[in-house]
């Protein structure tokens, strides 16, 4: 009679081979003890590379899911609109430091205040509005919902291309027309004072609700025209561009260290 038994050393690329018993009268406890040593060992030996492996894969996966890695993150409409409203936030801040300059008789470069206002056309306007009102107001239109904030946020958003080009076309000569400076502050200030409150309603009122009207399967198409929209206008990392663009100005105007608006 034989039984597979496993010695040291008979182990040949994860098979067994089969050893004569060393006494054809072995005790059924001897046969017990070495066949609980095969079931004890032998699963943990084959199996110890194909272990080892998938052990780094588990531990790599949680790596990624802690930091991010290797997982994209679908931005949601409401979240991608109201991070570009994070960027029209911090231009109002860079003309709130022109407004301080004028005021002070502070020289700065009126470029500064013309590149400004480029990136609330380019990116605000003719993006974020947009994208506004071709994808979420005609919802709320058509479901009869909050039509009258809709209503007023339209002819906001009409008002404020007007502003800015107005303030394009009265910036470059600001620093040495008071007539100009005039002018461009007074048209920086209104823009500020419609945009701060404009936002905020979209922000708490509108889009918590935008959930409630469409699919989950729209929601998420919507995502993904935001973003093929994005990468058409702006290439790969469009918002991020802009978050950049923001930054560089505000460091040209003093206001990019955040201490500096902490009360003292």
């Amino acid at each position: 009679m034989q039984v597979v038994l496993l010695k040291h050393g008979q182990l040949n690329h994860g098979q067994l081979r089969e050893v004569p018993m060393s006494h054809p009268h072995t005790s059924k406890r001897t046969f017990i003890k070495e066949a609980s040593l095969i079931a004890l060992f032998t699963p943990a030996i084959i199996a110890r590379p194909a272990f080892a492996q998938d052990k780094k894969g588990v531990v790599e996966t949680l790596k990624d899911k802690v930091t991010g890695k290797g997982e994209e993150k679908e931005v949601t409409p409401p979240e991608d609109l109201m991070r570009e409203h994070g960027v029209l936030d911090r231009v109002l801040l860079v003309y709130e430091a022109c407004i301080h300059k004028f005021a002070a008789k502070q020289e700065f470069d009126p470029a500064l205040l013309t590149q400004s206002a480029m990136i609330v056309r380019d990116f605000i306007h003719d993006y974020h509005e947009e994208s506004e009102e071709h994808y979420i107001f005609p919802r709320f239109q058509q479901a009869n919902q909050l039509t009258e904030l809709v209503g007023t946020l339209l002819d906001q958003h009409h008002a404020g291309r007007r502003v800015t080009e107005n303030i394009l076309r009265f910036a470059p000569n600001s620093r040495t027309d008071a007539d100009m400076q005039q002018r461009v502050t007074t048209q920086m200030a209104a823009f500020i004072t419609m945009y701060r409150p404009h936002a905020a309603r979209e922000d708490t009122v509108l889009f918590p609700q935008l959930g409630k009207l469409v699919s989950t399967h729209e929601y998420h198409a919507m995502a993904e025209d935001f973003e093929k929209e994005e990468h058409k206008k702006f290439g790969e990392d469009g918002f991020e561009k802009m978050a950049a663009r923001v930054a560089q100005l505000e460091q040209a105007m003093g206001i990019y260290d955040l201490k500096q608006f902490t009360p003292t």
